[in-house]
Protein backbone atom coordinates (compact mmCIF):
# COMPACT_ATOMS: atom_id res chain seq x y z
CA UNK A 1 0.00 0.00 0.00
CA UNK A 2 1.49 3.26 -0.72
CA UNK A 3 2.40 6.23 1.58
CA UNK A 4 -0.85 8.10 2.70
CA UNK A 5 1.21 11.23 3.46
CA UNK A 6 -0.88 13.20 1.39
CA UNK A 7 -4.33 12.41 3.70
CA UNK A 8 -2.23 13.34 6.85
CA UNK A 9 -3.17 16.64 8.20
CA UNK A 10 -0.47 17.60 11.56
CA UNK A 11 -3.33 19.76 13.23
CA UNK A 12 -1.09 20.00 16.53
CA UNK A 13 0.40 22.86 14.59
CA UNK A 14 -2.48 24.49 13.60
CA UNK A 15 -4.10 27.73 15.19
CA UNK A 16 -6.99 27.47 16.06
CA UNK A 17 -9.38 28.70 13.57
CA UNK A 18 -9.93 27.89 9.67
CA UNK A 19 -7.48 25.70 7.24
CA UNK A 20 -8.26 25.07 4.09
CA UNK A 21 -6.85 21.76 2.51
CA UNK A 22 -7.49 20.36 -1.11
CA UNK A 23 -7.48 16.76 -2.44
CA UNK A 24 -7.57 15.59 -5.95
CA UNK A 25 -8.56 11.92 -6.03
CA UNK A 26 -7.59 9.59 -8.94
CA UNK A 27 -7.92 5.56 -10.35
CA UNK A 28 -5.01 5.05 -8.03
CA UNK A 29 -6.67 5.96 -4.77
CA UNK A 30 -9.74 4.03 -5.14
CA UNK A 31 -7.02 0.64 -6.35
CA UNK A 32 -5.62 0.56 -2.95
CA UNK A 33 -9.17 0.19 -0.91
CA UNK A 34 -9.78 -3.35 -0.39
CA UNK A 35 -13.11 -4.51 -2.36
CA UNK A 36 -14.10 -1.24 -3.44
CA UNK A 37 -17.21 -0.77 -5.43
CA UNK A 38 -16.05 2.05 -7.13
CA UNK A 39 -13.23 0.91 -9.46
CA UNK A 40 -11.89 4.96 -11.35
CA UNK A 41 -12.58 7.95 -10.41
CA UNK A 42 -11.45 11.88 -10.99
CA UNK A 43 -13.18 13.96 -7.62
CA UNK A 44 -11.81 17.20 -6.27
CA UNK A 45 -12.28 17.37 -2.50
CA UNK A 46 -11.95 20.57 -0.63
CA UNK A 47 -11.76 20.20 2.83
CA UNK A 48 -11.85 23.33 5.41
CA UNK A 49 -10.91 22.03 9.14
CA UNK A 50 -12.21 24.49 11.81
CA UNK A 51 -9.67 23.59 14.78
CA UNK A 52 -11.31 24.38 18.15
CA UNK A 53 -9.67 23.60 21.53
CA UNK A 54 -11.74 20.34 22.19
CA UNK A 55 -12.37 19.55 18.73
CA UNK A 56 -12.14 19.84 15.03
CA UNK A 57 -15.02 20.23 12.69
CA UNK A 58 -14.27 19.26 8.88
CA UNK A 59 -15.85 20.49 5.94
CA UNK A 60 -15.92 18.09 3.05
CA UNK A 61 -17.46 19.24 -0.81
CA UNK A 62 -16.81 16.69 -2.98
CA UNK A 63 -17.91 16.69 -6.84
CA UNK A 64 -16.05 14.38 -9.79
CA UNK A 65 -16.62 11.22 -11.41
CA UNK A 66 -16.44 7.90 -10.61
CA UNK A 67 -16.40 4.40 -12.20
CA UNK A 68 -18.73 1.45 -11.30
CA UNK A 69 -20.54 -1.58 -11.70
CA UNK A 70 -24.49 -1.10 -13.50
CA UNK A 71 -26.69 -3.00 -11.13
CA UNK A 72 -28.63 -4.41 -13.95
CA UNK A 73 -25.66 -5.93 -16.39
CA UNK A 74 -22.06 -5.35 -14.86
CA UNK A 75 -20.58 -2.99 -17.07
CA UNK A 76 -18.86 0.21 -16.19
CA UNK A 77 -20.77 2.99 -15.22
CA UNK A 78 -19.56 6.89 -14.99
CA UNK A 79 -21.48 7.94 -11.89
CA UNK A 80 -21.31 12.06 -11.15
CA UNK A 81 -20.60 12.46 -7.08
CA UNK A 82 -21.69 15.85 -5.65
CA UNK A 83 -22.10 16.56 -2.01
CA UNK A 84 -21.02 18.66 1.01
CA UNK A 85 -20.66 16.40 4.46
CA UNK A 86 -19.67 18.16 8.20
CA UNK A 87 -17.78 15.33 10.42
CA UNK A 88 -16.69 16.49 13.52
CA UNK A 89 -13.70 15.26 15.01
CA UNK A 90 -13.60 14.97 19.46
CA UNK A 91 -11.01 14.32 21.49
CA UNK A 92 -12.20 11.28 23.78
CA UNK A 93 -11.28 8.26 25.07
CA UNK A 94 -14.75 6.66 24.30
CA UNK A 95 -16.19 5.61 21.37
CA UNK A 96 -19.54 7.40 19.72
CA UNK A 97 -22.26 5.80 17.62
CA UNK A 98 -23.18 9.05 15.94
CA UNK A 99 -21.47 8.95 11.81
CA UNK A 100 -20.92 11.88 12.18
CA UNK A 101 -18.70 11.66 14.83
CA UNK A 102 -15.48 10.73 15.07
CA UNK A 103 -13.55 9.69 18.00
CA UNK A 104 -9.93 10.76 18.42
CA UNK A 105 -7.42 9.76 21.07
CA UNK A 106 -6.48 11.81 23.52
CA UNK A 107 -3.21 12.61 22.38
CA UNK A 108 -3.37 12.53 19.00
CA UNK A 109 -1.58 15.28 16.87
CA UNK A 110 -2.71 14.25 13.63
CA UNK A 111 -5.63 13.13 11.19
CA UNK A 112 -6.23 11.12 8.57
CA UNK A 113 -8.82 11.59 6.23
CA UNK A 114 -8.17 9.06 3.51
CA UNK A 115 -10.56 7.16 4.79
CA UNK A 116 -13.24 9.61 5.67
CA UNK A 117 -12.87 10.72 1.81
CA UNK A 118 -13.69 7.37 0.37
CA UNK A 119 -16.62 6.70 2.51
CA UNK A 120 -18.05 10.49 1.61
CA UNK A 121 -17.58 9.31 -2.00
CA UNK A 122 -19.41 6.39 -1.13
CA UNK A 123 -22.18 7.87 0.49
CA UNK A 124 -22.48 10.43 -2.65
CA UNK A 125 -23.36 7.34 -5.05
CA UNK A 126 -27.64 6.47 -5.90
CA UNK A 127 -28.99 4.04 -4.22
CA UNK A 128 -28.77 1.85 -7.73
CA UNK A 129 -26.31 1.93 -10.16
CA UNK A 130 -27.83 1.62 -13.59
CA UNK A 131 -27.36 2.55 -16.80
CA UNK A 132 -30.46 4.62 -18.85
CA UNK A 133 -32.86 1.99 -20.00
CA UNK A 134 -31.70 1.13 -23.67
CA UNK A 135 -27.84 1.25 -22.83
CA UNK A 136 -27.35 -1.58 -20.45
CA UNK A 137 -25.32 -4.51 -21.97
CA UNK A 138 -28.08 -6.73 -24.43
CA UNK A 139 -25.89 -9.82 -23.94
CA UNK A 140 -26.23 -9.16 -20.79
CA UNK A 141 -29.96 -8.62 -20.20
CA UNK A 142 -30.77 -11.74 -22.40
CA UNK A 143 -29.02 -14.04 -20.49
CA UNK A 144 -30.65 -12.51 -17.16
CA UNK A 145 -33.79 -12.83 -19.03
CA UNK A 146 -33.07 -16.80 -20.34
CA UNK A 147 -32.22 -17.78 -16.75
CA UNK A 148 -34.78 -15.58 -14.86
CA UNK A 149 -37.91 -17.07 -13.01
CA UNK A 150 -39.84 -14.16 -13.74
CA UNK A 151 -37.87 -13.16 -17.53
CA UNK A 152 -41.14 -10.95 -18.29
CA UNK A 153 -39.78 -8.97 -15.37
CA UNK A 154 -35.73 -8.63 -15.91
CA UNK A 155 -36.27 -5.10 -16.96
CA UNK A 156 -39.14 -3.73 -14.94
CA UNK A 157 -36.92 -4.73 -12.14
CA UNK A 158 -34.55 -2.25 -12.58
CA UNK A 159 -36.84 0.29 -14.03
CA UNK A 160 -36.07 3.93 -13.24
CA UNK A 161 -39.13 5.14 -13.24
CA UNK A 162 -40.59 2.66 -11.36
CA UNK A 163 -42.62 4.09 -7.97
CA UNK A 164 -45.44 3.62 -5.97
CA UNK A 165 -47.82 5.74 -8.44
CA UNK A 166 -47.54 2.73 -10.87
CA UNK A 167 -50.97 2.46 -12.78
CA UNK A 168 -51.20 -1.13 -11.37
CA UNK A 169 -50.99 -0.70 -8.00
CA UNK A 170 -53.88 -0.20 -5.75
CA UNK A 171 -54.33 0.27 -2.01
CA UNK A 172 -55.55 -2.78 0.11
CA UNK A 173 -59.25 -2.38 1.01
CA UNK A 174 -59.79 -3.47 4.72
CA UNK A 175 -63.60 -3.71 4.08
CA UNK A 176 -64.73 -7.66 5.15
CA UNK A 177 -67.51 -7.44 2.80
CA UNK A 178 -65.45 -7.45 -0.75
CA UNK A 179 -65.07 -10.95 -3.12
CA UNK A 180 -61.04 -11.56 -2.72
CA UNK A 181 -60.71 -14.85 -1.90
CA UNK A 182 -58.95 -15.06 1.72
CA UNK A 183 -56.67 -18.31 2.60
CA UNK A 184 -58.29 -20.47 5.03
CA UNK A 185 -55.52 -19.94 7.05
CA UNK A 186 -56.19 -16.63 7.98
CA UNK A 187 -59.54 -17.08 8.37
CA UNK A 188 -58.89 -19.16 10.89
CA UNK A 189 -57.00 -16.75 12.77
CA UNK A 190 -60.02 -14.34 12.73
CA UNK A 191 -61.81 -16.43 14.86
CA UNK A 192 -59.69 -17.04 17.58
CA UNK A 193 -61.01 -14.12 19.78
Amino acid sequence: MKSNKEFIIPFIGLKVGFHDFNFEIHDAFFEEVEYSIIHKGNVTVSLTLEKKETMLIGEFQIGGTVSASCDRCNDPLDVPVKGTFRLVYKFDNETSDDESLIVLHPDAYELDVRDNIYELITVSLPARLTHPMGECNEEMIELLKKYSSQPESVEDDFDDDDDWDDEDWEEEDDDDGDDDPVDPRWSALKNLN
